[in-house]
């Protein structure tokens, strides 16, 4: 472990997602150790809340866009939904301007109508999807981040407890 921590020491300018988690743990596990040989439970108790802190950082700026696109998803048929009422009323407008209606007279306010309704939903449409692709990507990951720290707190408790052993014996 200690050669994985120095060879992403020198990349710690770029690491992401397991590899920074990893980082941010093993980095406060060492410190406490040397400081905190003792108290083994205080050692990775202190390395587990930095990997937290790491993990969550990390969520923060995965998750930086998803809200825009959960607004976009959600305000662009209201959007295209406005867009339909203006075209209706014009066509009444140009309706109530004659005494003979006719098809083109209310052709263009319908017509105007629809395009408002179709880019609406044109907005709204990938916006959703994409809203929902990633924020189950982002949980997916969340999972796995969550499942790497427990792999690597019992790593590091078991070498914690064999060291303070070994310093007993």
């Amino acid at each position: 472990m200690s050669r994985l921590y120095q060879e992403s020491q020198g990349r710690r300018d770029n690491l992401a997602g397991s590899e920074q988690i990893f980082y941010s743990g093993f980095k406060e596990f060492a410190r406490l150790h040397r400081a905190n040989s003792h108290a083994p439970e205080a050692v990775v108790e202190g390395a587990s809340r930095a990997m937290r802190i790491s993990m969550n950082r990390e969520l923060e700026t995965l998750e930086t866009h998803i809200p825009f696109l959960g607004t976009v998803g959600s305000i662009s048929p209201y959007i295209g939904l406005f867009g339909t009422v203006w075209g209706i009323m014009h066509a009444f407008i140009a309706l109530g301007a004659v005494k003979q209606a006719t098809l083109q007279m209310v052709a263009p306010g319908i017509a105007e109508a629809l395009i408002a309704t179709a880019i609406g939903l044109f907005a709204a449409i990938p916006a959703v999807m994409a809203y929902n692709r990633l924020n189950q990507r982002v949980n997916k990951l969340e999972l796995n981040y969550d499942n790497f720290m427990e792999e690597f707190t019992a790593i590091l408790h078991r070498q914690a407890f064999t060291v303070s052993e070994s310093n007993k014996g």
